[in-house]
């Protein structure tokens, strides 16, 4: 009599992928949530990091999961819709998506404009911005870079404004611009830089989303010219019919 044969075993790193998989699917790690280290994951199971890391490209080529250089991996979260309108407006968009909003601002400074940005401000040659540069993150994860000028002339004490409240609408209602729209927005898919990966905790070379947008004040004239740069797998823009997409 033939004896029966033993069943295939179930490679380690598949069986750490699974184990992973039921805790997300139960809620033990929900979306955002940071999944221990390749160390203790080691200890956990019983077996070297080289395992625990092919459990882990697993999660992260079934899209469950997603690295953050020198954070560690995190739970996938859907993508933020982002509605793009003629009043656009970052907390108010963040906190309808049901996630905390949050703004870093790393310079705020008094620059001679470029050619562009006197352009669009309607600008003399040499004229004054006030620019401002940082991070959008949303449940304290990095959603966006940014970075805005305004005419400096207008608004003297814009910069201290920014600086203590860190939102541009609540800035520009200080500074006696209680309400602005977009005059257009333009998105193009861009490759993420070297620091702008890193700023975003992304991989250099990943999918970014640029908007370039004018916004105007009641009477239409140009109060902030900008430029964001939205991490491609974290946000879905949300664009309405009259603004222009650009190739």
């Amino acid at each position: 009599m033939t004896p029966p044969q033993a069943a295939p075993k179930t490679p380690l790193w598949q069986s750490i992928a699974e184990a992973l998989t039921a805790d997300i699917s139960s809620g033990r790690y929900g979306p955002g949530d940071r999944l221990p280290t390749e160390a203790e994951l080691s200890a956990r199971f019983g077996v070297n990091r080289h395992t625990v890391r092919r459990g882990l490209a697993t999660l992260a080529e079934g899209g469950l999961t997603h690295a953050r250089r020198g954070a560690g991996v995190f739970v996938a979260q859907r993508p933020t819709d982002y509605p793009i309108g003629r009043r656009v407006r970052f907390h108010q968009n963040i906190r309808a998506a049901g996630r905390l909003p949050s703004r870093k601002i790393h310079l705020t400074e008094i620059r001679t404009a470029d050619p562009d940005e006197a352009e669009m401000l309607r600008l003399p040659k040499g004229g004054k911005v006030v620019s401002t540069e940082g991070i959008s993150l949303a449940d304290a994860q990095p959603l966006a870079l940014f970075r805005s000028v305004f005419p400096a002339d207008r608004f003297p004490g814009l910069i201290a404004s920014l600086e203590r409240l860190t939102s541009v609408t609540a800035a520009l209602a200080e500074n006696g611009v209680p309400d602005y729209t977009r005059a257009f927005t333009r998105v193009n898919a861009k490759l993420a830089s070297a620091t702008q990966a890193v700023q975003l905790q992304l991989r250099e070379g990943d999918p970014i989303l640029r908007t370039i947008s004018l916004s105007l004040d009641a009477t239409g004239a140009p109060v902030e010219y900008g430029r964001t740069w939205f991490s491609g797998d974290r946000v879905t823009l949300t664009l309405a019919g009259d603004l222009e997409a650009a190739t």
